[in-house]
């Protein structure tokens, strides 16, 4: 039951907060069982001993920290705003930045919650409308940001724009209604491409 409650942590966190949370093991003295169990190794009788409380209330402290899904979508929403101003200034670099950023903090936002239910109780599974968003011949952003096509890329922004849209609606959310961004979401970064300060 604990081992099983630590893979469904291990799952939540996804790979940017396994290195955080497997040192947190370490330190409280089960991360041993913990890798053995993930390896398939037996682990050691004596780490296999900890007392499931302790697990179970560790487990619970964990669960307790990770992000819910509306703080990686606050990052998506960071990222995917200043990618529009960053097309726009004709950064490419930087908009490559933003769209692998908007990319995978939306992964890790269906990671959180892979499942969701609607109002009649149906199972939503987030991860296959975003695959679908991600597979679609009109949403391919990465290739107008290659590209360098100014006209490309807002056209496939606004048609994955429509596509998070269809994902909110899905999950009853329908008044979480996405626009064209009026202004880029960070205020320090220098949109600029031919910026030369700081050097």
């Amino acid at each position: 039951m604990a081992n099983h409650a630590l893979a469904s942590v291990a799952t939540r966190l996804g790979a940017r907060g396994y290195g955080i949370w497997r040192a947190w093991l370490r330190a409280k003295g089960f991360g041993i069982l913990f890798l053995a169990r993930a390896s398939g190794r037996t682990p050691p009788k004596v780490i296999s001993s900890l007392p499931a409380e302790k697990v179970a209330n560790d487990v619970a402290i964990l669960k307790d920290k990770i992000p819910d899904q509306s703080h990686a979508m606050t990052d998506v929403d960071y990222h995917f705003s200043n990618l529009w101003f960053a097309a726009h200034a004709n950064n490419w670099p930087l908009a490559t930045f933003y769209w692998n950023e908007s990319i995978s903090h939306m992964k890790w936002a269906v990671r959180i919650i892979p499942v969701r239910k609607d109002a009649a109780g149906q199972e939503i599974k987030l991860g296959d409308i975003l695959q679908a968003i991600e597979n679609s011949p009109y949403m391919q952003i990465g290739k107008t940001i290659e590209a360098k096509d100014l006209a490309e890329f807002e056209k496939a922004y606004r048609f994955t724009l429509d596509g998070c849209y269809s994902c909110h609606k899905a999950a009853d959310k329908p008044y979480l209604r996405p626009h064209i961004p009026e202004r880029p979401a960070s205020s320090m970064i220098n949109f600029d491409p031919h910026a030369d300060w700081p050097k």
